[in-house]
């Protein structure tokens, strides 16, 4: 018979015992010769217990957020609201927690994932009552830093990569190709706008001033969120801080995107005491220690004939989000 208790289920009965340093409401019975033998075994049996459950030290679960968002293939886990949810949740459900920390490295990517996300952890923050701390890594740009702004307080590298407040499309134009090669391209559609901004056709201004005016609206969307969470902590001109434009961590601490500069580690140690713990959490692990995924197109890709090309595709794109900002 195989027995799956671990050590800390076995020990966590005790750890109320050594957490409390047997309160007097626990000890007032007992004569002294008892007492003194569990204060004795309590000390004992303190070491052997995980740092959270002995009590006196400040826990603030850490989760990574690092990726590009929205690209999730099988090779190329991205970040994503199903990839994250439950790393989130768990996070947020970690008792007596003090706050909860964010290592963010991402360069962005899509926009609804990067809100979805955002969401979330406003949505959880305000359920538990936890603030919740930002740690920006190499770069927290577009979507990463709509990400940090769900933190009551951002922290980043004076090196760090911030900014990057707009909204960016892109694609390549085929048509002249085709006709080098001499294909002709049949298309059939109902609704005469069907295929606007079809790489394969000429491009049309009016398809252009369409596709603008759907990312100024993002983009005004962007830059409300950021107003609303910065507030009176931005300190610079509106047309430089939303234009897109990005800065080192230096810089972006004097235009307010974020409040200061310093690292996890030692951040959470100035502020909760040299005896803070910071469990990483993540998603529950699968089958042969795989993490588990969510309902995705990622998660069932090995299954629905995903080609190669396809991840030399995703992996471009990510490469080219990353190299935008020198990395």
């Amino acid at each position: 018979m195989a027995f799956k208790t671990s050590l800390p289920s076995v020990l966590r009965p005790l750890s109320s015992v050594v957490r409390y340093r047997l309160s007097p409401s626990l000890l007032r019975p007992m004569s002294s010769s008892m007492r003194e033998t569990l204060y004795r075994l309590s000390e004992r049996l303190r070491p052997l217990l995980p740092a959270r459950l002995r009590g006196g030290a400040a826990v603030v679960p850490v989760v990574r957020l690092s990726g590009v968002i929205g690209f999730s293939t099988p090779l190329r886990p991205g970040l994503t609201m199903s990839s994250v949810a439950r790393s989130l949740e768990r996070a947020f459900s970690v008792r007596n927690a003090s706050a909860v920390a964010l290592a963010i490295n991402s360069p962005g990517g899509s926009a609804v994932q990067s809100h979805l996300i955002y969401q979330r952890i406003r949505q959880l923050a305000e359920e538990h009552e936890r603030p919740v701390i930002a740690f920006l890594e190499d770069v927290a740009a577009s979507g990463g830093y709509m990400i940090a702004c769900a933190a009551d307080e951002i922290v980043c590298d004076s090196s760090s990569i911030v900014g990057s407040i707009g909204v960016v499309g892109g694609t390549f134009g085929f048509n002249r190709l085709l006709e080098r090669l001499g294909i002709e391209r049949r298309i059939y559609t109902a609704g005469e706008r069907k295929v606007m901004l079809d790489p394969f056709q000429p491009e049309k201004p009016e398809d252009v001033a369409h596709l603008k005016a759907i990312q100024q609206d993002i983009h005004q969307g962007f830059i409300d969120l950021v107003k609303g969470r910065r507030g009176a902590a931005l300190n610079g001109d509106e047309s430089s801080l939303f234009s897109g434009e990005y800065w080192t961590g230096r810089k972006a601490q004097e235009l307010g995107l974020v409040d200061r500069i310093g690292d996890l580690r030692g951040t959470l140690r100035e502020r909760y005491g040299e005896t803070v713990t910071m469990p990483l959490i993540s998603a529950e692990r699968g089958w042969f220690g795989r993490r588990a995924q969510g309902i995705e197109m990622g998660a069932l890709a090995p299954f629905a004939g995903v080609g190669f090309a396809e991840e030399i595709v995703s992996a471009l794109e990510a490469r080219a989000l990353w190299a935008r900002y020198g990395l």
